[in-house]
């Protein structure tokens, strides 16, 4: 079979589109014969009837509904290339892939990747997964930067840099209606008597919570443990139960309607460590995160 001739397709596309010869030539500025031979030839290349009579225009037959919905998709994507062209050639993207360690906040992750969002032409690509395996991904520069609850291991084999860039109080939220069923002010102690949402075990946040739980004398009620933080958070919103957060990521549980504050647990914090390769350190994005250290 012939290639498709993409100048007898659009022609073959216009018709279509105008239901009708006289209404495509028209639109074209060309002879109804022109674009009737054109449209013939493009059959003949096929081998099947695109078009057929219908009252003083033509309809699309089964074959030709095939081939429209195909000269759609290519006509759609070529009235994008000069857009994308242009944007190309005045402002090239500025790529920053990031990994997020399972079990970090997602609040606090975009407080500290804020300074960036801003950046003309970024294009943030964000990849979730356990830590060595991000720090792997990390070596080998497909990643840019790690943000992770505890830094690399100091036998790893792998030549990392790691500054600490956050370490902030851990509060607790609720819905409205758990938080006012207990005295605010009977903080931290109400928590024994409220369902409570938490990560699961593999986040290092998890440990310094059973262990700051334990030193408050409390036996926790736990409704629920989840790996993801903004999934936590959503679940908290619809009424699930309270849950921690740090300080930084409460600032964008604004988003979540409802949400009230508990109380702040004096003693216990989050970490966040930026993770990089030795090259890496010298992406102007990175080193812009990077200059948050003294949070």
């Amino acid at each position: 079979m012939s290639p498709v001739n993409y100048r007898h397709l659009y022609y073959f596309w216009v018709v279509a589109k105008e239901g009708g010869f006289a209404r495509a030539a028209e639109r074209l500025g060309m002879a109804i014969q022109t674009i009737s031979a054109q449209v013939r030839s493009l059959e003949q290349a096929l081998g099947h009837q695109l078009l057929k009579p219908a009252g003083r225009g033509v309809a699309v037959t089964e074959a030709g509904q095939v081939a429209l919905a195909r000269a759609e998709e290519i006509f759609q994507l070529g009235a994008r290339i000069p857009q994308e062209v242009a944007s190309a050639a005045t402002g090239p993207a500025l790529r920053l892939a990031v990994g997020l360690s399972d079990g970090l906040s997602k609040l606090a992750a975009h407080g500290l990747l804020q300074p960036v969002l801003q950046t003309p032409g970024l294009k943030l690509v964000c990849h979730e997964g356990e830590v060595e395996q991000l720090m792997a991904e990390l070596a080998l520069h497909r990643l840019d930067l790690v943000l992770a609850c505890q830094p690399p291991p100091h036998n790893s084999s792998l030549r990392l840099g790691s500054e600490r860039l956050m370490v902030s109080r851990v509060d607790w939220y609720g819905p409205a209606s758990w938080v006012d069923a207990v005295a605010v002010a009977d903080f931290p102690a109400s928590l024994a008597r409220l369902p409570l949402l938490l990560p699961t075990a593999h986040a290092a946040l998890r440990g310094r919570i059973d262990r700051w739980l334990a030193d408050q004398g409390l036996v926790p009620r736990v409704a629920g443990e989840f790996e993801d933080s903004a999934l936590l958070s959503l679940f908290a919103a619809h009424g699930m139960g309270v849950f921690p957060v740090t300080a930084l990521g409460a600032a964008d549980l604004e988003a979540m309607h409802g949400l009230r504050l508990l109380g702040q647990s004096e003693g216990l914090h989050e970490e966040i460590h930026a993770i990089h390769a030795r090259r890496g350190q010298h992406h102007p994005l990175v080193q812009r995160i990077l200059a948050q250290q003294s949070r």
